[in-house]
């Protein structure tokens, strides 16, 4: 078993104040909240929590300092056995003074708390394109979703009928279980099963929706979609979501974003990118031509003597910076198209051109 003073990172000489301050840092990284899954942190969670319980207590640490954890006895027991809402029952106060619990959720763990559900959120995925995204949009969508029943208004009791005391927590919402550990007596509180922490039941459930208070039913959602957004961003609409029924909060719609291809230009964050072609004589004395963008054509100058695959560069003609009045720019490769098949005229011209040129060739290292 590590030391205790190793697992919190201190000295044996800490104080009181030094104890607790590196208690809350590796309680903070070893969050379960922050590390949801990760069995080895909720150890490393546990391991910190049963230090700290020892290390903060005077009388616990003169023994541990003395006979070191032979003085407990616990062979490896302690905190590692215990469920995780009794480690936020015994040292909430912890969490909560340094702004913990909050922060990463932890309230939603600690036992004891009544009141309504929260239903599901649902999620959904929507395709735009990229004049869409350029300009933002709204979006018209249909989802399923469970809707508070109408009949019973919601609240799962026939009409006329009313909730009784819940006969399992006689109306606390709360069931208590006192169990015995090395720390002496802890109380347990979990959410009452049968009324699920509301302290009522229904006496005469709804016919319709067989007591849960909730049917599902199409519904039609609006969304304003900003400018900006790019795949894998998503937004939440809160309340848009199931309704867990019997007087609880709908929970949210989750909405992803998914980019379309587009037939011309490629996206790489803020910025575009287009393939222009060009003819020869442009690219020897240069020429103005006209580029379309998400937002019209605007004007390019083609400087003379430019070489094929040079990049010219459109400022603020890319996307739309999300939440920002910023915008990125749209890169113009352009490349020299070779014909394949000239008229006689033509290759008279060229001819006198090659002449003209002396058919030279250049090498250089290939970079």
């Amino acid at each position: 078993m590590q030391d205790y003073y190793d697992t919190l990172g201190i000295s044996k000489n800490a104080d009181a104040k030094e104890i607790k301050s590196a208690y809350r840092k590796v309680a903070m990284k070893y969050h379960p909240d922050k590390n949801p899954g990760d069995s080895v942190a909720e150890e490393k969670f546990k391991e910190a929590a049963e230090a700290y319980s020892i290390l903060s207590d005077d009388q616990k640490k003169a023994q541990y300092d003395q006979f070191g954890h032979a003085a407990f006895n616990q062979g490896g027991g302690g905190f590692h056995n215990m469920d995780m809402n009794d480690i936020f029952d015994h040292f909430g106060d912890i969490f909560s003074s340094s702004g913990f619990s909050s922060f990463f959720g932890g309230g939603g763990r600690r036992s004891g708390q009544t009141g309504p559900a929260r239903g599901s959120d649902l999620k959904i995925t929507i395709s735009l394109t990229l004049e869409e995204i350029h300009k933002g949009t709204d979006k018209t969508v249909k989802i399923k979703r469970f809707e508070p029943c109408d009949n019973c208004t919601g609240s799962g009791a026939a009409p006329g009928s009313n909730p009784v005391i819940c006969p399992s927590c006689q109306g606390s919402g709360e069931i208590r279980q006192v169990q015995q550990s090395f720390l002496g007596q802890v109380v347990n509180i979990q959410p009452c099963h049968k009324c699920n922490g509301r302290g009522q039941v229904v006496s005469k459930p709804c016919s319709k929706c067989n007591g849960g208070g909730k049917i599902k039913k199409s519904a039609t959602v609006t969304l304003d979609v900003p400018a900006g957004v790019s795949n894998g961003n998503y937004m939440t609409q809160r309340g848009k979501g199931n309704y867990p029924g019997e007087g609880g909060e709908p929970g949210g719609l989750i909405v992803y974003f998914e980019e379309k291809p587009h037939a011309m230009f490629e996206r790489d964050g803020n910025d575009l990118f287009l393939i222009c072609w060009i003819q020869f004589p442009q690219a020897v004395f240069g020429a103005n031509i006209q580029v379309p963008t998400l937002s019209g054509k605007v004007n390019l100058k083609i400087p003379s003597g430019i070489k094929s695959g040079q990049v010219l560069r459109l400022r603020g003609k890319g996307m739309k910076e999300l939440n920002r009045n910023h915008f990125g720019d749209l890169l113009v490769r352009v490349n020299i198209e070779t014909p394949n098949k000239v008229s006689k005229k033509a290759k008279s011209l060229i001819d006198d051109l090659a002449k003209e040129l002396n058919d030279n060739v250049n090498f250089e290292k290939f970079n």
